[in-house]
């Protein structure tokens, strides 16, 4: 009996672990089954090219201001903001009736000195008189010349004509006021605006590690094979057109340890316009450089992060961005080519989530509109 009772709890043992092997194998299949899909990507190389933006200010090639050589009140102004003038076309004329009256006073004394001279000549020439009579006379004759033309020249002042050719700014006196050559603001500025300058600066790092990857043996050689840079305009939009760096200040501001640019654009359409702003894009080209999509990454104290994957897990690694563009960051430590990493859904797990992995292209990630949530 005693026999009988131990062979039958023997195989009651045995068949309850059998029982509990494999509801244990069920519930591992069940769940790797619940595990949920994720697009994943494999690391891999690019030709990229970057862009780095600087705050900039617009000037035109020729930008001139207009100021008179005398004081007065203004009579009339004979142009408008925005309008194109030719050098030597008058822009303004100022009130000339006292220097009238002193250029008539300064008239009437020449009219008589030039009297005295004559009526002395002859007796001079009779010997009546001495002849330093005569050089007298002739010397206050000079002398009230002299100050006629003076006043005259004050009179032609009056009329204030653009030094250059170009288009009118703002115009910061109108009639009636009274101007001078010591006022805080000219009484225009005129600008040649067919060629624009763009003004930015870069800090001292990003300068030293801009300049030593141009080519050249000199500065002048490295600005000439300096690549095009771009210009986005005050409302967003990119200006249709390249400019090209053509100057870089040869010193430091020890103010701000910044050094100053300046790019030329062509502005033959008139878009641009002088004292207006911007953001200069300065490219950097990195050839079979380690990308990983924006996209794919997020951030946590402060360092960018990415999840690899490895089987079925995820666990994450933070990466250095070298660069970047709005798409793709170029990538120099913390990742290698080849890797898998977590393409989206970067916010809904955490290390050691399983996945099911579903391997995507990278460009597929990048042209995704859904840059809302990751």
């Amino acid at each position: 009996m005693n026999r009988y009772l131990s062979g039958l709890l023997a195989i009651i043992l045995a068949s309850g672990l059998f029982a509990c092997k494999n509801d244990g194998g069920k519930a591992q299949a069940n769940q790797s089954a619940q595990a949920p899909s994720y697009p994943v990507i494999k690391i891999e190389r690019r030709d990229v090219t970057t862009y780095s933006e600087y705050p900039a200010s617009l000037e035109g090639e020729v930008s001139s201001e207009v100021r008179p050589k005398i004081s007065g009140y203004i009579k009339d102004v004979l142009v408008h903001e925005g309008e194109e003038v030719r050098k030597g076309q008058v822009l303004f004329r100022l009130e000339t009736q006292s220097l009238s009256q002193d250029a008539a006073a300064s008239r009437a004394n020449v009219n008589a000195a030039q009297v005295e001279v004559n009526k002395l000549k002859p007796l001079v020439e009779k010997d009546i008189i001495s002849p330093v009579q005569l050089e007298t006379a002739k010397a206050r004759l000079e002398q009230a010349k002299s100050n006629y033309n003076s006043i005259a020249a004050n009179i032609d002042y009056a009329n204030v004509k653009s030094p250059v050719d170009g288009v009118v700014g703002s115009i910061n006196y109108r009639k009636g006021a009274l101007a001078g050559p010591q006022d805080a603001k000219p009484l225009t500025r005129v600008s040649s605006i067919k060629k624009v300058y763009a003004y930015f600066s870069m800090n001292e790092k990003n300068y030293l590690n801009f300049i030593k990857n141009a080519e050249g043996k000199n500065q002048q050689e490295r600005i000439e094979k300096l690549p095009k840079v771009k210009l986005v305009l005050a409302n967003g939009e990119e200006y249709t057109k390249a400019g090209s760096i053509e100057t870089i200040a040869g010193d430091i501001d020890p103010q701000t340890g910044t050094v100053t640019f300046r790019a030329l654009f062509d502005n033959s359409e008139g878009l641009l316009r002088n004292g207006s702003s911007g953001t200069v894009l300065v490219p950097e080209n990195f050839q079979n450089a380690l990308v990983v999509p924006a996209f794919s990454s997020f951030e946590q104290q402060g360092k960018k992060m990415v999840y690899k994957v490895r089987a079925d897990s995820l666990s994450s690694a933070s990466i250095q961005v070298l660069a970047e563009t709005g798409k793709l960051y170029v990538v120099d430590q913390g990742i290698k080519e080849g890797e898998t990493i977590l393409a989206k859904g970067v916010s809904k797990v955490r290390d050691g989530t399983r996945i099911k992995p579903q391997p995507v292209s990278m460009d597929s990630i990048l042209n995704s509109f859904d840059t809302v949530f990751k």
